[in-house]
């Protein structure tokens, strides 16, 4: 059983960027095999996700991260990266780490990103 640790949130202008990570804490070569995603949800909204890197390192978008958000992984220090530029009011989220492997999956306890001026 993994637990997950976001950090890194915090309030940014417009335009500005932040990086948050996710700690796992769990040996390197189980953390290895989780597939890892970023997942966000907006107030009053359903929560979203934003960015998957696969255990093999292949990572995917949607159209809310498509562009701007950089996933990245260190299996040796288990933790998982969410590099955002150009932020804008929308991206205003409670972002989550979500760790997989087939139906097990495993939710940290979020932290809030605010962009505004």
């Amino acid at each position: 059983q993994v637990l997950l640790v976001e950090s890194g949130g915090g309030l940014v202008q417009p335009g500005g960027s932040l990086r948050l990570s996710c700690a796992a804490s769990t040996s390197a070569s189980i953390f290895s095999i989780y597939i890892m995603r970023w997942y966000r949800q907006a107030p009053g909204k359903q929560r979203e996700l934003v960015a998957t890197i696969t255990n093999a390192g292949s990572t995917t978008y949607t159209d809310s991260g498509k562009g701007r958000f950089t996933i990245s992984r260190d299996n040796a220090k288990k933790m998982v990266y969410l590099q955002m530029n150009s932020l804008k009011p929308e991206d205003t989220a409670v972002y989550y780490c979500n760790a997989a492997i087939g139906p097990l999956e495993r939710w940290g306890q979020g932290t809030l990103v605010t962009v505004s001026s």
